[in-house]
């Protein structure tokens, strides 16, 4: 599960790079600014995934422990 929030990440932060290339090099604002809100949306779930909750332990715990078991 490391290893798919890790390449979230990557690719939300491909994203923002491409979509700034993509703007300055033709001036075009709707699809980069869809990128940009893709990557942000990317950013959410992983946050989702591993923010702790009220009880201290995150999704991405709870979902580790259930499958050692």
């Amino acid at each position: 599960m490391d290893l798919v929030l890790s390449l979230v990440v990557l690719a939300a932060i491909l994203l923002v790079l491409g979509a700034v290339f993509l703007w300055r090099r033709t001036g075009e604002v709707k699809q980069p600014a869809l990128m940009v809100l893709l990557a942000l949306i990317a950013i959410g779930n992983v946050l989702i995934w591993t923010v702790p909750n009220a009880d201290g332990s995150s999704p991405l715990e709870q979902a580790e422990a259930a499958e050692a078991r």
